[in-house]
């Protein structure tokens, strides 16, 4: 994997909770489903600390003057989520997400230049549609450094696909699992959120 592509995975034991109830097969559907929300709850509040641009104001308090710290409001966001798994990372963050507009499935003909980009992907393998919805949002105008990917699991593989055309970008990931050369099935992975999660655009059978 090219060193410059920035790829983290935050050591908070939410996290790591919910990640092993996405794990484990015999986790209840409805539960899943929550745990994938939980999942992009956490691993969004993980990835705005850094990113999310605030302003320092002037606030009146019982006593007296101190400083006080707001969302910047002026900075607008996009938010894309991938069906249907980026959408239920949504579910779970959108409250923690201030001032943003929602695209499902289907990314926005324009994008702004002052506006930021959180995308929810699919799982990570050198067969999803993350690297391809990338080089769309690139062909919008949107570099990398306005782009934060967030993703429920990931492989060194399909990293690595990413990475050579967008070595520079931030990926906020639940855990980096080992893909199975002849099924691209991630090892030990969470499964097929396709049959489990709650939320579902098609047939199960």
């Amino acid at each position: 994997m090219a060193m410059s592509l920035k790829v983290i995975v935050p050591p908070h034991p939410l996290i790591k909770h919910w990640l092993s109830i996405l794990r484990e097969k015999n986790t209840p559907n409805i539960l899943y489903s929550t745990g994938y929300e939980q999942l992009g709850k956490w691993l969004t509040y993980e990835a705005l600390r850094n990113w999310l641009p605030y302003k320092k104001e002037i606030i009146n308090t019982e006593n007296g003057e101190a400083d006080g710290f707001f969302i910047n409001n002026e900075y607008p966001i996009k938010v894309f989520s991938m069906i249907p798994e980026g959408l239920s990372l949504w579910y779970g963050s959108k409250e923690i997400i201030p001032n943003s507009t929602l695209s499902l499935g289907e990314l926005p003909k324009s994008i702004e230049s002052n506006e930021g980009v959180i995308f929810y992907s699919e799982q990570i393998t050198t067969t999803s549609a993350t690297l391809e919805t990338l080089i769309k949002l690139k062909k919008l105008g949107v570099d990398s450094n306005r782009i934060l990917l967030i993703t429920p699991i990931c492989s060194n593989k399909g990293l690595n696909e990413i990475a050579k055309i967008f070595p520079y970008q931030v990926i906020y990931t639940s855990c980096i699992d080992e893909e199975d050369e002849n099924t691209k099935l991630l090892l030990p992975g969470i499964g097929n959120p396709l049959l489990r999660l709650s939320t579902i655009f098609r047939d199960k059978n």
